[in-house]
């Protein structure tokens, strides 16, 4: 795998405290809250080539099929990373685990078949850029896979995720934003939506800004409008 010159630092995003509460609240959810089957449902049918934008503590790595080749799993906070690339020696396809952030992807143009946008969406600076940055690292035609945190279609929630977003959510959970419309950023990026669907989690009991999600896929247009 060849590697661009990074634009930014190794360790452009740093979050020591939120990623050792992810690191067990991840595995936890994944267990108990059904949210390992989300993932198998998003990576099902991959092939080829695959971006991991986010990787976190790696817990994709386990759900990818056999007939991916590759997996470059990016992930800018160093503690996540760490725990990732130990994940990725665990997982039954090749993984590379390396820093860096969506905004500025260190990989040639056109170099995958598909991206994999898990639970990362919400807490990067520049949504745009990110997606444009996914967008022009996939060929023509290549697939993401997106399962986010998304906008609540309920006006009470979406209020509730609005002032989150605007005091303390981002400072406490790694620098999430709840009320982000996912969909709506990945159609403006020049992605044709395909399937999806919306979920809620946990899909009983109370209700958190970060419980509405969306998870499904687009596409990269084979012809340039």
């Amino acid at each position: 795998m060849q590697l661009r010159n990074r634009k930014l630092p190794r360790d452009a995003v740093h979050h020591p405290v939120f990623a050792r509460f992810y690191a067990q609240m991840s595995v936890t959810a994944d267990l108990k809250g059904g949210v390992a089957a989300y993932r198998q449902e998003l990576l099902a049918g991959l092939s080829g080539r695959v971006i991991e934008i986010g990787a976190g503590n790696g817990l994709n790595f386990a759900h990818y099929p056999g007939a991916v080749s590759e997996v470059v799993a990016l992930e800018p906070e160093r503690s996540l990373r760490q725990l990732a690339a130990r994940a990725g020696m665990r997982a039954e396809v090749p993984v590379d685990v390396v820093p860096g952030a969506a905004e500025a992807l260190p990989v040639k143009s056109e170099a995958f078949d598909a991206a994999v946008a898990s639970l990362v969406l919400c807490t990067v600076r520049d949504l745009p850029k990110a997606l444009a940055e996914i967008r022009r690292v996939l060929r023509p035609g290549g697939e993401l896979r997106f399962f986010e945190h998304g906008l609540a279609p309920g006006r009470a929630l979406a209020a509730a995720q609005r002032t989150a977003d605007r005091t303390v959510w981002p400072l406490l959970f790694g620098g999430c934003h709840t009320a982000r419309d996912p969909l709506a950023a990945i159609e403006a990026a020049g992605f044709e939506l395909g399937t999806y669907r919306r979920l809620r989690i946990p899909e009983k009991g109370v209700q958190f800004p970060s419980s509405p999600c969306v998870l499904g896929v687009a596409r990269k247009p084979f012809t340039v409008e």
